[in-house]
Parts: structure tokens; sequence; C-alpha cells
């Protein structure tokens, strides 16, 4: 599913990643964890092609996103990789439903089929007496639980997430780990989590650390 090889990356003269060798099967949960400034979220927005890599490759299904153009990679990332952050990355001006929708929309999808998608997961999440709730209107569980629908609304096969519960009480931050398990034996995704959060981290079935750049673990 996913296979990251040889991954270097420097800003300046800082070295960030020395050398990664990753794998990551389909339909499994991993959790990425390690001490701030080790390279985790790095990793990560290069796995999901929001950054590149100074050398090494990451295979995504078997293809590597960066052979592709600008254009291309684009879609390629719109379709096949859902992303989920911790301040959930909401658009403030738009509901529950509109931003569950804008992903679809941007991928060609029709107003009525985008809405229909977007609602059934909204449904599936719980969410459907909130569906015209703006971002201001709804807690912060509900707000991530809009922010994963977002993510899977294209139904991509590789989902990452940054501290996707570092912004949440105990109870949110439990209900979100359970979800995020509940959609892999549902839809079958694929989850790359970085997290600082124990209780995910032993729930995931394979926890990766990362130490000043290298996997030690």
């Amino acid at each position: 599913m996913i296979r990251a090889t040889g991954i270097v990356k420097s800003y300046g003269d800082l070295k960030v990643l020395k050398g990664i060798d990753l794998s990551v099967a389909e339909k499994e949960v991993v959790a990425i964890v390690g001490a701030s400034g080790a390279g985790k979220t790095t990793l990560l927005q290069i796995i999901g092609t929001l950054d590149r890599a100074d050398s090494g490759s990451v295979l995504i299904n078997g293809q590597d996103p960066g052979q592709l153009s600008q254009r291309a990679l684009a879609s390629f990332r719109n379709k096949n990789i859902g992303f989920v952050f911790q301040f959930h990355q909401l658009l403030p001006e738009f509901t529950a439903l509109e931003n569950v929708c804008i992903p679809a929309l941007i991928a060609g999808k029709s107003r009525s089929e985008a809405a229909a998608r977007a609602s059934g997961l909204l449904d599936f999440l719980g969410m459907s007496d909130r569906l015209d709730h703006k971002p201001s209107q709804l807690s912060g569980g509900e707000q991530q639980r809009v922010a994963v629908a977002r993510a899977i609304v294209n139904s991509p096969s590789l989902i990452l997430a940054d501290e996707p519960s570092g912004n949440l009480d105990t109870e949110n931050k439990t209900e979100l780990h359970k979800l995020f398990f509940r959609l892999r034996d549902t839809f079958g995704h694929t989850f790359i989590i970085v997290t600082h959060d124990p209780q995910l981290a032993s729930m995931s079935d394979r926890t990766i650390r990362i130490k000043d750049g290298l996997i030690t673990q």
C-alpha cells in the first residue's frame, strides 16, 4: 500500500529525516510517535505529497506521485489521500455539509452527488442534526468529526492524521480513536497517524517510533 524508501529531508543546515524506510499494508492503522522535532510531521507531509523529499521515494498503491505534474499531483492527492489535522481546518463561512462537500466538488462531482455523499457520511458519524451548522456552532469533537467526513468524502485509500486528538478532551479523544478503527473496518481505509497520545498508539496495529530523523522501533 505505502512504501517509503531512503527518505531524506533537510531545511537549510538542519537534516530532519536521515534515511527513512517504511512500509504500511492496506487497511493497517499505524501510529508514528516520537518527541517534538523528531521528524514525524515532515514524514507525514512527504507521504501525503504536501512536501518533497530531497532524496528517496514514496510509492502509494504502486504509483510514484513524485513523477506527476503539479496538476496531476493535486488530482492524485484529492482522490487518494485524506487529511485530518489537530485544529480541524474547517472553513468558517461554510456549514458542516458544505465543508465536507468541498473535496468532492473539486474532484468533479455534481453538487447533488457531493451533498448526498457528504450527508450520508455525516449521518454515519452521528452528525445528521448538525448539517447546517457552521464550525463556530459546533463543539471541538463535532468539528473533528466533520473534518473526518471531509477527509473520506472521496473514498481515499489512505488517511493521514497529524495529532488528530491533540485538541480534544478525554471523552471526545476516546470517541475519535474508536472512530478511526470503525472507519477502517467499514470502508477499508489505511491510517497513518502522528500522535503523542499513548492511548491511540496502543490501540493501533503497529507503532513506529522516530528519533532524530530515524526510525528506532
